[in-house]
């Protein structure tokens, strides 16, 4: 019988890539933990506290284990995660990663990072919790820091650490209505130039105009990026489809930031920026 658990942090969005395929995130600290056990038997069992996609899960898990060693082994899997589902905070990346993560310890040691990072990607787009299989997400859930991507070719195309004395105030709006996603197409130049900018490691303005662009299509109010500049953020931005929105800052402005919130309905997260790298280990 063997038992690990794997952890993987969450990500905020740099650039969506929904329009043009390529994106850019930024790693945070809320994580997600997969405790993965495997027996004599066969099956998959998932316990977690919230509805997460047991598709993304199961697919996630045939992408690493072999079809000889799913006839033989109860695979049990347990999930705790600290990022709210459905915000755009890139849980479904988290938590492939981590399941990928968990079973490749078990079952195929010798798996390469990038080899686990697409297992969690091409399950993501054929369980469908995903358009483009977040790439982009996945990167900076899995290696922290920045992560500028080409969602397509599958490739990292610029990466560094973020600086660690940056936190990230996030607004989980009540209402978790989300706008169209084809419309970002719309603006699909806008979102190129975003992301020519963050290839350049010129994170915050890409970040800002990906806000403003993102605001203006999914139903938030592009004031609230501003205003969020306005108080001390360098960069501010719908987080991925949102509806979440994300403010990257210095940690002295926090109450500043929380406060442009305020007006609004929801909660508020803080969160430290991450360059942790997922990790695993037996238990």
């Amino acid at each position: 019988m063997a038992k690990v658990k794997a952890t993987v942090h969450g990500a905020v969005s740099i650039v969506n890539a929904i329009a043009n395929q390529k994106g850019a995130t930024l790693g945070i600290a809320l994580k997600v933990e997969a405790t993965v056990e495997a027996s004599p038997g066969k099956g998959i069992s998932i316990q977690s506290e919230r509805s997460l996609s047991s598709r993304l899960i199961n697919k996630t898990i045939e992408k690493v284990v072999s079809k000889k060693d799913l006839e033989q082994n109860k695979i049990s899997i347990k999930l705790d995660s600290e990022i709210p589902t459905g915000y755009g905070l890139k849980s479904s990346s988290a938590i492939s990663s981590a399941v990928a993560l968990a079973c490749a310890k078990i079952f195929r040691p010798k798996l390469a990072d990038q080899q686990i990072l697409l297992a969690g990607v091409d399950a993501s787009i054929e369980s469908k919790v995903s358009i483009t299989g977040a790439y982009d997400d996945a990167c900076s859930c899995y290696y922290g820091g920045f992560n500028v991507t080409d969602n397509a070719k599958k490739k990292r195309i610029q990466f560094e650490k973020g600086p660690s004395n940056l936190i990230a105030v996030i607004f989980i709006p009540k209402n978790r209505k989300r706008g169209n996603l084809k419309k970002l197409k719309i603006l699909s130049s806008v979102f190129e130039n975003a992301w020519e900018l963050s290839k350049k490691a010129n994170y915050w303005d890409a970040m800002i105009i990906n806000g403003l662009a993102t605001a203006s299509i999914l139903n938030s109010e592009p004031k609230i990026i501003t205003g969020l500049i306005e108080k001390g953020a360098l960069g501010a931005s719908v987080s991925g489809n949102g509806p979440s929105i994300a403010a990257v800052t210095k940690k002295e402005n926090e109450t500043a930031i929380k406060k442009v919130f305020s007006a609004l309905e929801g909660n508020i997260i803080v969160s430290k920026i991450s360059n942790e790298k997922a990790e695993v280990h037996e238990v």
